[in-house]
């Protein structure tokens, strides 16, 4: 009996932790995509309310980077000017949670592949492009973005062409 009733504990504590990190795992997915579909509507508004006021956001390159009020500014100056349309084509979603003492910053992260297809107000593209994106989540808000994608196709989509400096 007594056995029993240990057995019983252990599931419960066990079932709890899993619950609570199944939460917030579920939590965070769906910040990730609210910001996502706020991308493909060019809700400016949304995305300022998806990120926190400390946010940092880097990439494509090495050297860039972005505090939260020049990332909302950036973006509707493009939405207005430079994209027509921007669309999730396919996409995945995966939630981590990243320990102390790992070698990758510690916290709740969500990673994002995404293939985009990109239209211009100008009349060009589209063009297509993968995207890798992750976002670091601290109560409810994207805090921390790392963006990778290959900026060298996406000018040869365009037109440009690359020529070795001589």
């Amino acid at each position: 009996m007594k056995l029993l009733i240990f057995l019983t504990a252990i599931s419960i504590s066990l079932l709890s932790c899993t619950s609570s990190t199944d939460k917030n795992k579920t939590e965070n997915l769906a910040i990730a995509k609210k910001y996502m579909d706020a991308v493909e509507t060019n809700n400016a508004a949304s995305m300022d309310s998806l990120l926190a006021d400390n946010y940092m956001g880097y990439g494509p390159s090495v050297g860039d980077s972005t505090n939260k009020a020049d990332a909302i500014n950036n973006w509707k100056y493009n939405a207005a000017n430079l994209y027509e349309s921007i669309k999730y084509t396919r996409y995945q979603n995966i939630a981590v949670t990243v320990g102390e003492g790992e070698q990758a910053e510690a916290g709740d992260w969500v990673s994002n592949w995404a293939y985009l297809t990109i239209k211009y107000k100008d009349g060009r593209g589209p063009v297509n492009v993968w995207v890798n994106a992750t976002y670091k989540i601290e109560n409810g808000k994207i805090v921390r973005s790392r963006t990778f994608y290959n900026e060298a196709d996406v000018m040869r989509q365009l037109g440009y062409e690359m020529v070795v400096a001589e």
